[in-house]
């Protein structure tokens, strides 16, 4: 993830959503926009596990 540039990671994030992919996939590329700040508001809710 930390290779990719914002914007490739911001097309893959919306086409991930386009696409509806795996929510964990969806989840791990807002965490990372979330990181370097290019998401205000996240699409999935955030899912906290418990162990």
């Amino acid at each position: 993830m930390k290779q990719l540039s914002d914007d490739l990671l911001i097309e893959a994030y919306e086409k991930a959503l386009d696409l509806q992919l795996n929510d964990d996939f969806i989840l791990l590329i807002e965490k990372e926009m979330t990181r370097r700040s290019l998401l205000k508001q996240p699409q999935q809710q955030y899912i906290s596990y418990t162990q």
